[in-house]
């Protein structure tokens, strides 16, 4: 991070608030030229620093009731497959996140569902199916609290 200045952080957080942002936007925000600003956010995304641009959608009233946490173990013999899991894994629309994690389990996911038995019929007939999945346990959200958001990035 020590190759992003002031200006640069300034930008990033002005887009983590605001993806749609025009570059005079952010270029008033950072107070830089439009030309300057449009230089160094197109740097910033050739090297790596913005992921992508998207819309955080509402999960509810999108007939998404059900978020859960899904913790899941691979068969002790089945580590040299793990790059196949992963790939179905990727392959499945109701895994909004994945994580290898440390602990009692290898993997973390964040599975969104329509309600308790769309979820149960996803992770017994689909997600338990995949070769190499020896368990999986979830645990269902109650109430968002603080949705994901954006990375803590020093302006100064």
């Amino acid at each position: 991070m020590e190759n992003l200045d002031r200006y640069d952080r300034i930008l990033l957080q002005t887009l983590q608030k605001n993806g749609r942002a025009s570059n005079v936007e952010l270029s008033e925000a950072a107070n830089l030229s439009p030309p300057q600003c449009y230089r160094r956010v197109r740097r910033l995304e050739n090297e790596g620093f913005i992921r992508a641009y998207v819309a955080q959608l509402e999960p509810a009233a999108l007939g998404l009731g059900v978020i859960a946490f899904v913790s899941l173990n691979l068969h002790r013999d089945q580590f040299k497959h793990v790059r196949q899991l992963e790939k179905a894994i990727k392959q499945f629309p109701e895994i909004l996140e994945c994580y290898t994690i440390s602990g009692d389990f290898d993997y973390l996911l964040k599975v969104a569902a329509t309600d308790l038995k769309s979820l149960s019929n996803f992770l017994t007939d689909r997600l338990m199916q995949v070769p190499g999945v020896a368990g999986v346990r979830s645990t269902v959200c109650l109430e968002e609290i603080k949705p994901a958001s954006a990375l803590p990035l020093n302006a100064t």
